[in-house]
This record gives structure tokens, sequence and C-alpha cells, in this order.
């Protein structure tokens, strides 16, 4: 199980935490789940924490990080604060601001991505529908019958996608990455990691969405998680009084931007 040393607590009062999650720590549980959880951590030591919510398998929980992610999380601890940071979240209220090292160097300092995004046909991931007819690398020329062939793919797609929007901006440029600042005005499943595979730059470390020449250099970066932290949540407080929580790179995702410099 893991502990308070391992689980960073930001900040406890009688409405909420804010935690820094590891990297490699799935939120809660599930039927196929059999490792130890985010939730079981927080019921080991918040036992009271078991009636907070409305589904018994994930109590407290009002919003997910990737299990290989790491960052800021608010764990609410009594049903108001349930669900006033539920509607939070719902109204997109929340200020969610994530780092995260991108394949190869973005055109644009800075940017809005917008494209819909739905639950992919291998049922394990989700896909996008991108406003272009270039693959994943943004290299690809399609002739006239495969345009229109995916363009009635991309509209019968459309009909089952939700709306998505990413925005960031550039940190800072390597030779052949792009360090960048993600803020989301949605909160999709995989929006961001999605979002910049379809933009033609995956996220470093992440091979559920990378192609396949980004994934023969993850296995040399050897990071073994993805670069992606959530490093800002800013909101109004059940007292009216604005709060924000910002943390800096971990000294993994630090060692990893030194290697690739």
């Amino acid at each position: 199980m893991m502990t308070k040393n391992e689980i960073q607590i930001i900040e406890d009062n009688k409405d909420y935490l804010i935690i820094n999650k590891p990297a490699g720590l799935i939120v809660h549980g599930g039927a196929s789940i059999k490792e130890p959880t985010l939730v079981d951590w927080l019921l080991e030591e918040y036992p009271e924490l078991k009636n907070v919510g409305e589904d018994p398998i994930r109590p407290a929980i009002v919003h997910r990080l990737d299990k290989e992610a790491s960052g800021l999380m608010i764990i609410t601890k009594n049903n108001s604060a349930f669900e006033y940071y539920k509607e939070q979240f719902k109204s997109r209220k929340i200020e969610k601001e994530y780092l995260a090292l991108v394949f190869g160097n973005l055109d644009k300092n800075e940017d809005i991505i917008d494209f819909p995004i739905k639950r992919s046909s291998q049922g394990h991931k989700m896909a996008c529908i991108p406003k272009t007819n270039k693959n994943i690398d943004g290299q690809e020329d399609l002739d006239e019958e495969k345009i229109c062939n995916r363009a009635l793919g991309n509209i019968r797609a459309l009909e089952k996608s939700r709306q998505a929007i990413t925005e960031y901006s550039v940190i800072k440029r390597l030779i052949n990455y792009t360090l960048i600042k993600v803020r989301i005005k949605t909160g999709r499943t995989h929006q961001i990691r999605v979002h910049f595979s379809a933009y033609g730059h995956p996220l470093v470390g992440d091979n559920l969405y990378g192609t396949k020449k980004t994934k023969i250099k993850n296995n040399k970066i050897n990071l073994n998680r993805i670069f992606l932290m959530s490093s800002h949540l800013g909101f109004i407080d059940q007292l009216g009084e604005k709060k924000e929580f910002s943390i800096d790179l971990g000294p993994d995702l630090q060692e990893a931007l030194l290697k690739l410099k």
C-alpha cells in the first residue's frame, strides 16, 4: 500500500484534500482491476470517505488522472463538498493546467485543439476526428476518393463524438521535443493524449496513442510513464475564496528533460 511519503498531501482541510498523485497509481478500481488504487489508500488513511459521493467504487472522487500521469487532484471529504466540486467541474469553472512534453517542434507557440472525441472501436482507447486529411505524422497525401471516404467516415463519427477543447502554449523548445503548458476546457477521457496524437505530436512516453516511430523512441528514453503532469488547480471554494495550487515537475520528469536536451 502507498504511504503518505509517496502520495504528497498539498492541502488538508475539513472539505477537501489536494494531493500530488504519483505516476503508476490508478485512481479507482473496477471489475478487472486487481492492483492497489488511490481509493484504497484514501480509505485506509481516511476511512470516513467511504460514504462520500455517489459510487462506492470511487468514493470522494470528482475527477481523475490517467494511471501513467501524475500531479494535482482534489479529493472531497464530505457530501456537501462532493456535490459542490462535482458541479464546478461539470460547469468548467475549475482551472486545470498541465505540463507535457511532446515529440517534434510545434509550428505555433500557442493554439487551440478542438477535435471532437469519441470512444474508439478498440474499446480501451479514445479516438478523435481531426479537421485534416493528413495522418498522425502530418505526412499523408490522400487522393480525392480517399478524402471523400474519410469525410463520410468523419460525419458518421461526429454523430457519436463529444466536444473537446485543449489549449496549449510553448514553454521551451528542445531539438526534437517541445515542453508545453496545457489547459483543458473539457474533461474527456485521455483528452490531452488523444488530441496531441491527432495533432501530429504525441506525448513522450505514450505508447497507447503514439506512432511506430515514437514508440521506438519511447523505448530508448525509458521513462516508463507518460510525460504529463497536472501542475495547477484553481477554483473558488465553498466560502467564495479563490484557491490556487501549483507544483513543479517531479524529479523523474526533470531528469528526462536533462537527458533529452
